[in-house]
């Protein structure tokens, strides 16, 4: 062991821990991706565990830190779940972790037995005791709707008593897409082709290889049972269907369990704490309800509808409403200026004519004393723009947030809603993915967004075309609703602001103990009174009913922070969406309401509260935090489309189930969804034991 280095780290409490330790010697595992692995011990206790980390250049592939991430998800969801009883000595024991860092690593309690690749042929006596506890470990992953892809004799450990179950970087979730992972024969068939959705008897195979080698020595045939099966008595009874080369033909892992200890499967006893979030999903559902009663707004109008003035639009700069004026176009000139005055009359062809237009821009002369601006044309000819407007503190990650979710527009993530998407102004959107899109994408740290004194900072727009051909202008603002002064301008720009997107930044919001060594490291506080932005504008939005009537999203961004904590982990780990299911929409809502009103109180609620139509989602724009002043990785979002899909659709540019009312309050009680360990299938809830 070498001399004692600081280590720092997470505890699965979310306490952190900073302790001396020492480590030995490390080897190298190449497959599935490289990764390190030493025993060290802590000396503040004289621990012994296993580090398992990658290097600073393999911590550079995102495939790999997505591995260690999906390792770790799923040894603290077991933790929670198993720890402190009869079958947590089945998995790895995670001792801490630490991931937002150049080199991230887990720490795993000192493994327990021998892998099983290490025996050469067990006893038969061994025989029933490694295929109950191996079943066993399969039937709890499945009631935890996980499937390990990595079961192997490399990944199993017998200690010559009882099984323990590694390999965890491997697991994924039942009915995700399958794909290509593993070597014949331990890796089945559906899936070393990557086709179809995982299934639980996927790892039926694999363990039913497993104990085939176990006991003759040899591996078995890669596609079907080996043939040589019936002189093996006990593994012909047990597990000749396990070898069928389809999933559907194969047992589950507790018929399995059942053959070798029979109704071993129906006495598994899990005793699972109560939801403490539970009442406040429950007061969301009674909030929904107080909406669908409350009168509408008594204007009866619409956002979607033109804006006041003919042919005005509100100016993103000077926040004053202007119309096209052909007298005042220019385009830009070689130095990108724009000094160059176009005549549109003098271009006697059409189609010239349009991509002139597409790319000019009108001199704004609304407000002479505001500063020289250009807005591009095709922001004043399609009629009123829908504007979406960020409010939050200037630290909340608001501009990160933003740039992933226009990228992901562009990157044609409204395609599956029937959407297309065109720049406003080529020129601008080009700059946009020059100074704002590409060096986030490669690991960049955006500079925060400066105090704003002019309360509303444009940032983009784009041209969207909805499924019936119409086109709107779509115009994103950065509001720094904490700088609000009591001005025209200020008024004029809320009165036309057609959807919110509320950003809270749990480490403001939510105190819980793994978000402290953030706090520390950014030099902010709990805040138990909410966003002040968000105060601000609620306090200066126009109201005509019991609610507002301006749509809105509330995101709990930088949800990466929180990517192993309930529900936000679900969550984070649903693929993009390609359809919107106001079910989901709601669950999804009361899940992040009860989070909120649980640990941060109602005060960060105040725009659900307000706001008739309002949707809660969970995001992440850059999928980790940053180290050294970049993201070692480049950046990953997750789930950054969602909160805007949920406007466009409130706006009717995207068709939902129900319409637009049915994706914010509801028609109907929504029948609550709720994870396998919430419940025990027969109405029991939390804190209750179940089978």
């Amino acid at each position: 062991m070498s001399r004692p280095d600081k280590l720092e780290f997470t505890s699965p409490s979310g306490r952190r821990r900073v302790t001396p330790a020492r480590f030995g010697p490390e080897s190298r595992r190449e497959r599935p991706l490289p990764q390190l692995i030493r025993n060290c011990v802590l000396d503040d206790e004289g621990q012994q565990c296993v580090q398992v980390r990658l290097s600073a250049a393999d911590a550079a592939r995102p495939a790999a830190r997505a591995l260690l991430d999906t390792e770790a998800g799923t040894a603290l969801r077991l933790h929670r779940l198993l720890d402190d009883t009869e079958y947590g000595p089945l998995f790895p024991r995670v001792v801490g972790y630490e991931l937002d860092t150049a080199e991230p690593f887990l720490l795993y309690a000192a493994p327990r037995g021998l892998p099983a690749a290490r025996t050469q042929v067990m006893a038969a006596s061994d025989q029933q005791r490694f295929t109950r506890d191996l079943m066993l470990a399969l039937c709890l992953l499945e009631g935890q709707g996980l499937v390990p892809r990595g079961l192997s004799p490399a990944t199993v450990l017998w200690d010559g008593a009882r099984v323990q179950l590694w390999g965890l970087e491997a697991v994924t979730g039942t009915g995700q897409p399958r794909t290509p992972w593993g070597r014949p024969p331990f890796c089945p068939p559906e899936q070393r082709r990557g086709e179809g959705l995982a299934d639980p008897r996927d790892a039926v195979w694999s363990a039913a290889q497993v104990l085939y080698r176990l006991v003759t020595g040899r591996p078995g045939p890669a596609d079907g049972p080996p043939a040589d099966l019936a002189d093996h008595r006990v593994l012909d009874r047990t597990l000749r269907r396990a070898f069928a080369p389809r999933a559907a033909d194969r047992p589950t892992p507790a018929e399995l369990l059942d053959l070798v200890a029979p109704g071993a499967a129906g006495r598994i006893r899990i005793t699972v704490p109560a939801d403490e979030t539970r009442p406040h999903r429950e007061a969301f559902e009674e909030a929904l309800r107080l909406k669908r009663q409350a009168p509408p707004a008594r204007s009866g109008g619409d956002a979607t509808a033109a804006g006041p003035g003919g042919g005005e639009v509100l100016c993103p700069y000077c926040l004053e409403n202007i119309r096209l004026d052909l007298s005042k176009l220019f385009v830009a000139d070689e130095t990108l200026q724009y000094r160059k005055k176009l005549d549109p009359a003098g271009i006697t062809s059409l189609v010239s004519r349009h991509d002139a237009m597409r790319g000019a821009v009108q001199k704004c002369t609304a407000n002479p004393s505001f500063p020289e601006h250009f807005i591009p044309v095709p922001y004043l000819t399609y009629g009123r723009p829908l504007t979406v407007a960020m409010v939050g503190q200037s630290s909340t990650g608001k501009s990160h947030l933003l740039t992933q979710m226009i990228a992901a527009v562009t990157d044609g993530g409204l395609e599956p809603f029937r959407l297309t998407w065109q720049s406003v102004n080529p020129e601008q959107h080009a700059r946009f993915v020059r100074e704002r899109v590409q060096p986030l994408r490669g690991g960049k740290v955006l500079d925060h967004t400066a105090a704003l004194s002019d309360f509303a900072r444009f940032v983009e727009a784009l041209l969207i075309t909805d499924a019936r051909g119409q086109v709107r202008p779509v115009g994103f603002f950065d509001l720094g609703g904490e700088d609000l002064v009591r001005t025209d301008a200020a008024l004029r720009f809320l009165l036309g602001v057609d959807a919110l997107i509320f950003v809270v930044d749990p480490a403001l919001a939510l105190p819980l103990p793994q978000l402290d060594h953030v706090r520390e490291r950014w030099g902010v506080e709990v805040n138990r009174d909410g966003d002040l932005a968000f105060g601000t504008v609620l306090d200066r939005l126009p109201k005509n009913g019991p609610y507002l009537d301006v749509p809105a999203a509330v995101v709990l961004g930088k949800a990466d922070l929180l990517r192993f904590q309930p529900p936000v982990d679900r969550w984070l780990a649903r693929p993009p969406a390609t359809s919107l299911d106001p079910g989901l929409v709601r669950e999804e809502s009361r899940d992040v309401y009860g989070l909120l009103r649980r640990y941060a109180g109602q005060a960060w609620l105040r725009p659900f509260d307000a706001i008739r139509r309002c949707t809660l989602h969970v995001a992440s724009a850059t999928g980790g935090q940053e180290a050294g002043g970049r993201y070692p990785a480049g950046t990953e979002p997750r789930r950054v489309l969602e909160p805007l899909l949920a406007l466009l659709a409130m706006h009717g540019l995207i068709d939902v189930p129900g319409g637009a009312e049915a994706l914010a309050v509801g028609e109907t009680p929504v029948i609550e969804a709720v994870p396998w360990e919430e419940t025990d299938g027969s109405g029991g809830s939390g804190g209750e034991e179940r089978q």
